[in-house]
């Protein structure tokens, strides 16, 4: 049976050394409990920072906290009990009963001082372990009802519980040894401690381990287990400063101030060497990200082992931050991450309608595809390349696409790369290594499965000293391939069959074949006016009256005045440059609108109040000037050898005209000018050698060529021409000078020859009738396989145009020339 007895022990206070004796009276359990009564009462609540208090220990704590002052200096003054609980949340000011750990002890105060720096300083006594059942604020400071926890103490004559607090005095004083001042907690003779359960508790709140780990210990409620637990602490607490003592011998040596930063250092080293800790932050803070992650099992393993190597990379490494920027990189890759993909296709119809007018041809491919991805569940997504003249919309459709089917958005322009790794990444053996465009386009939509737009694939650069960009780009978009892309960063196989991929595309053949191979071709073809016309209507005014900050009533623009704009502001396929131009004209007319609005009657000054306005095709000039372009018209002639043919460019279709003339001279002779490419020179030449095999045909002696000679030119010699297209519109402008036949009126052609006549199919049909229309032509002769391309226009667009299809030159020749001859024709027979 145990009686009260005292413990006199010391501790060394404030910054002057000051050493203060504390006798304490303890009183054991039975004693305690009926003197307190703690059933039938409600105690004051001392909340602990950075401490626990247990049974039969004194402990000195200095206190700042308003509420716990003023329940101290009562607590002193009447000498009552209170209970003292540990905070789990250590940085709260105003704890209340969340806060704190629900195992603590009742308490009484032995003294009280004011130090020189004033801090309040407290010695508190603790008696018994209590659970906290219920706390509510009493006022000044936390009350709370408690309930006393029983204490299994062991018999006097346990040897196996006295051999365990032996042990633990023999461990103690090695500590206390290794323990910086030589001492654990106040200063006090362990061997002189005769009991073994104020030995344990005296332990259990002196030695320098978490609060977690404390709280544990006192919330244990059989003694012996308690012995054991803190000499298993002890043990690895001695083991650990004989470690760093180790370390700190190993790494002494004469050092001056220079040596000091690197010893520094050394040791930091040397420490998280023998622990392996030292990154624990980061890898903590990597194993929770990749715990959210959904990837397989070879892409898990991979991770692991990589941050195993970061474990064993010193920090101060420059390999270490290397390491962890690819771990973070690993990471954020969105692994088998996918947004799902939004299968209403009257939704999808209705946004690619909004966004985009005209573009039949790409909205059903797009349409197809969700369609047969509804139907499937599930399917690889399509390598599309949109090709087309500038500024028809081909990037913007992506936007569009990525909408309507509910993915992610991203756009990467490739024109101009010259660098593989720009494609593939960088190995992590180079300096500043970075992943690939593809990698860091994922990484930015978050998501594996977005629809990825590589614009202007036409201009990547070919093989150079840094590798074939190009043929990099062959495994991305090849679906039998894309779907284990390899990027040297990431340095894992990446699935990419899952992406959308879109490439835009001026000129395709640019490309090389075995990449133009892989994509599915859909052409986007230039604008007619009539549909520029309802894009500016649409889409370009208002975003324009937007950007200044006007709505769609302050101006109003006229269908007279956009074909104005068309016809003589802009000479383009696309609506780039007309968007242009309705910027300029919005800007003006937004000037002018508040200039000239309704004067302030206040005076000089005020604003003007705006008013609306309204531009019609003869406001243009005044706003943009006088008009840029001059669209070639076509010109009645009285002269034979004047033919009109149809040019495709790069900003769209042309009319140009070819005229040949006929002069004596030794004959033998066909002069061309007017900067032709060799393709079109050839067709001359084909075109000549047709007609000199077809004299008769065309009622022409046979020796004719040995006395005139030829010159064909075409106008705007400082303009090049080329193309095959020009065929049958050289011939025909040979055999009208050659005959002196006139050619039809507002008739215009275009079509390939060969040596025998045959008119053979030419491409950019729709520009070349958008120019023929804009020309006044109304008949136009085509190769009779270019029909199909006339059928895939809308009706309303090549309303008033005749077309005639033909087989050979002969149709040409009767459909063109008209069979009287020009008053003033040579006569050549």
């Amino acid at each position: 049976m145990m009686h009260e007895h005292d413990i006199r022990q010391s501790w060394q206070l404030g910054g002057e050394g000051k050493t203060i004796s504390v006798v304490a009276s303890f009183k054991p359990a039975a004693m305690l409990d009926s003197e307190l009564a703690i059933a039938d009462k409600e105690l004051p609540i001392l909340p602990l920072r950075h401490s626990i208090l247990f049974p039969e220990t004194l402990l000195p704590i200095s206190v700042n906290r308003k509420a716990a002052v003023r329940l101290l200096e009562e607590a002193n003054e009447h000498d009552t009990y209170f209970a003292v609980f540990s905070q789990q949340n250590e940085e709260s000011e105003q704890p209340d009963e969340g806060d704190l750990y629900n195992v603590g002890t009742v308490a009484k105060v032995v003294k009280m001082l004011q130090l020189p720096e004033g801090n309040l300083t407290a010695f508190i006594q603790g008696y018994r372990r209590v659970r906290l059942v219920e706390a509510h604020d009493g006022g000044e400071y936390m009350v709370g009802r408690v309930e006393a926890l029983p204490e299994r103490l062991p018999a006097e004559a346990n040897s196996s519980f006295r051999a365990t607090v032996d042990s633990c005095k023999e461990l103690a004083e090695q500590l206390a040894q290794h323990a910086e001042g030589g001492h654990l907690g106040g200063q006090f003779e362990l061997k002189d401690m005769q009991s073994c359960v104020f030995f344990v508790n005296f332990i259990c709140s002196s030695i320098p381990i978490a609060n977690t780990e404390r709280q544990q210990l006192l919330e244990m409620d059989d003694m012996a287990e308690r012995a054991l637990k803190l000499l298993e602490i002890l043990g690895r607490e001695c083991d650990f400063a004989k470690l760093k003592e180790t370390i700190r011998t190993r790494t002494h040596q004469d050092m001056n101030q220079q040596q000091r930063e690197f010893f520094l250092r050394r040791e930091m080293e040397n420490i998280k060497e023998e622990l392996g800790e030292g990154n624990d932050s980061d890898v903590a803070e990597l194993m929770e990200r990749a715990a959210h992650k959904k990837w397989n099992d070879t892409t898990g393993q991979r991770f692991t082992k990589e941050i195993e190597k970061l474990q064993r990379i010193p920090t101060q490494s420059p390999d270490y931050s290397t390491q962890f920027e690819w771990l973070d990189t690993f990471l954020r890759l969105p692994w088998e991450e996918t947004t799902p993909d939004n299968l209403n296709l009257k939704r999808a119809a209705r946004v690619l309608a909004q966004d985009h007018y005209g573009m039949e041809k790409v909205k059903e491919r797009i349409m197809e595809h969700l369609a047969v991805v509804k139907l499937r569940g599930d399917m690889k997504s399509p390598i599309i390349c949109l090709y087309g003249p500038p500024g028809v919309g081909k990037t913007s459709l992506g936007k569009s696409i990525a909408r309507a089917m509910g993915r992610k958005y991203v756009r990467v322009s490739v024109g101009g790369l010259h660098d593989e790794a720009e494609i593939r990444g960088h190995r992590r053996t180079y300096v500043g290594a970075m992943p690939g465009r593809i990698i860091k386009g994922l990484l930015e939509a978050e998501s594996a499965n977005p629809v990825f737009i590589l614009d202007e694939i036409d201009k990547v650069s070919g093989a150079t000293v840094n590798g074939d960009p190009s043929s990099a780009l062959l495994e991305v978009l090849d679906p039998e391939q894309n779907h284990s892309f390899h990027d040297n960063y990431v340095d894992m196989p990446f699935d990419l069959s899952n992406v959308m991929f879109i490439a835009t595309a001026n000129n395709i053949s640019t490309i090389p074949a075995p990449l133009l191979d892989r994509m599915e071709l859909i052409e986007v073809s230039g604008y007619l006016a009539e549909e520029k016309v309802e894009i500016a209507k649409r889409h370009l005014l208002p975003k324009q009256l937007e950007a200044v900050g006007l709505g769609k009533r302050d101006i109003s623009l006229s269908k007279k005045a956009i074909d104005k704009i068309i016809e003589d502001y802009t000479r383009e396929s696309g609506v780039r440059e007309l968007d242009k131009k309705l910027g300029k004209l919005i800007r003006k007319v937004a000037l002018e609108r508040l200039t000239s609005g309704t004067a302030s009657e206040e005076g000089a000054g005020q604003e003007a109040t705006p008013i609306a306005m309204k531009v019609n095709d003869t406001d243009i000039v005044r706003y943009l000037g006088t008009k840029e372009y001059s669209r070639s018209r076509y010109e009645d002639n009285d002269y034979a050898g004047v033919v009109t043919g149809l040019a495709w460019t790069t900003v769209g279709g042309e009319i140009l005209f070819v005229e040949t003339s006929v002069s004596e001279g030794k004959g033998a002779k066909l002069t061309l000018t007017g900067n032709l490419g060799d393709v079109m020179k050839e067709s001359a030449m084909l075109a000549l050698e047709y007609i000199r095999a077809h004299t008769q045909t065309l009622g022409l002696s046979c020796d004719l060529f040995e006395r005139y000679n030829l010159h064909v030119h075409v106008p705007e010699g400082a303009v090049p021409k080329d193309g095959p297209s020009a065929g049958i519109t050289i011939a025909t402008s040979i055999a009208s000078a050659l005959t002196g036949r006139k050619v039809r009126p507002h008739l215009a052609m275009t079509g390939e020859i060969t040596l025998r006549g045959k008119v053979l199919p030419v491409g950019g049909i729709k520009e070349k009738i958008l120019a023929a229309k804009r020309a006044g032509i109304t008949d136009i002769v085509l190769c009779h396989e270019n029909e199909r391309h006339i059928k895939d226009i809308p009706e309303q667009y090549v309303k008033g145009v005749a077309f005639h299809y033909v087989r050979d030159v002969q149709e040409v020749w009767q459909l063109a020339l008209l069979q009287e001859s020009a008053k003033n024709a040579l006569n050549l027979n």
